[in-house]
């Protein structure tokens, strides 16, 4: 698989591009500014735009989404819960002083056990709300040359010894504990974390070391 990560917009926060080798068909995971970066990527690697995917509704994972549509065409999914503030966005982020673009609505409104599929790959959604009502995180098992590999794409669910934020309307720190413990940390410890901000972890790394919901 294909895997590329990049910070965007002033928050910075990390859009992922995966990737079939094969067919060269592509899933774009919280596109949050700066199309045009995302779609020189695509361009460098050859890749086809299938699916636009948000983790959640907050502004700063999905302000590209308008632009990114217009031009691939792709399908926009999100959680059925946070569909609705796709519509929002401009009003969100000037909330903090930024500018974004409402975006088109979603084509398919996602729920805990869906699968998403792009060539060859198959993104399983886990739903773990408690930084948003509708937050989610997609796991997925692949290949690479010959070594089994598994990856868990959590936008603000978790963070590397941290955790998402829960002081935004339709957040719970209860509700995002248990949605990491319960969702996350059932998953085998070398699972790759690859989160909404900063650097990436590990499964094993947060049960271990978090201090806001590790398990010692």
């Amino acid at each position: 698989m294909i895997i590329r990560q990049m910070a965007l917009g002033p928050i910075q926060a990390n859009c992922f591009i995966l990737g079939c080798e094969q067919t060269r068909q592509a899933v774009v995971i919280d596109p949050g500014d700066d199309a045009d970066r995302i779609l020189s990527t695509l361009a460098a690697d050859r890749l086809t735009v299938v699916h636009i995917i948000n983790t959640h509704g907050h502004f700063d994972h999905v302000g590209a989404n308008k632009r990114l549509k217009e031009v691939t065409g792709a399908d926009i999914l999100i959680h059925n819960a946070d569909a609705p503030m796709l519509s929002q966005l401009s009003n969100a982020a000037a909330a903090w002083g930024l500018a974004a673009e409402d975006s088109p609505p979603a084509e398919r409104q996602l729920e805990d056990g869906d699968t998403i599929t792009f060539g060859s790959h198959t993104l399983t959604v886990l739903h773990t709300p408690g930084h948003t009502p509708g937050g989610i995180c997609l796991y997925t098992e692949f290949s690479d040359n010959g070594t089994r590999k598994k990856a868990v794409f959590v936008g603000d669910t978790l963070f590397a010894g941290s955790i998402g934020r829960t002081d935004f309307p339709g957040g719970n720190f209860d509700t995002l504990i248990n949605s990491i413990r319960t969702k996350l940390f059932s998953l085998d410890d070398e699972v790759s974390v690859f989160p909404g901000h900063m650097g990436n972890t590990t499964i094993g790394v947060e049960k271990r070391s978090n201090p806001f919901c590790g398990m010692g």
